[in-house]
């Protein structure tokens, strides 16, 4: 299973890559109009984006603590302020949003590299961001982790398009 999720990781890389470059041909005031998405902008989805993947990977981190196993890969990436909401943007500046996108991406990268094999099988236990107590397998979680990525950033190429901008294929099967 683990195979799985190493792909999925470095296909969340290679599209988050391909999102940004094409983000960034944007000046600020498009990626920041509100479009009428979910969390409203393309900045603001992909702060969301960032957020979320930061909450679920201290819940990693947690869930590899229960079972005596550390990822110093991740000691480093997680930078998420007390008090944080998923539709706060922890960074409005564009070139410093990007840059977190990349240190992240190569952290799960990492994470995933060096996971022990049996890791997906582990029970998972945690308090979601409404304060209930959640208990599952851990690659039902892992298996959210990336298919959020992907819806939302579905919803960012819905918006390029609507400015004119072509993200191309970004079929997973593609990286194959």
């Amino acid at each position: 299973m683990m195979d799985n999720y190493q792909f999925l990781a470095r296909y969340n890389r290679w599209f988050n890559q391909r999102l940004y470059a094409c983000c960034s041909g944007l000046d600020d005031a498009t990626r920041k109009q509100n479009s009428g998405a979910f969390f409203g902008s393309i900045h603001r989805t992909l702060n969301h984006v960032l957020v979320g993947d930061q909450v679920w990977l201290q819940r990693f981190v947690q869930c590899g603590a229960d079972h005596a196993s550390a990822w110093p890969a991740l000691s480093g990436a997680i930078h998420l302020p007390p008090g944080y909401q998923l539709n706060q943007p922890l960074y409005d500046d564009w070139a410093t949003l990007m840059a977190r996108r990349e240190v992240l991406d190569a952290a799960i990268e990492a994470w995933l590299a060096s996971a022990p094999p049996d890791m997906a099988g582990w029970t998972m236990r945690y308090s979601n961001t409404l304060g209930s107590q959640r208990q599952h397998p851990m690659w039902q979680a892992l298996t959210h982790f990336f298919n959020h990525q992907t819806h939302h950033r579905g919803q960012v190429t819905t918006l390029l398009s609507q400015q004119g901008v072509d993200v191309g294929d970004t079929d997973l099967i593609s990286l194959v």
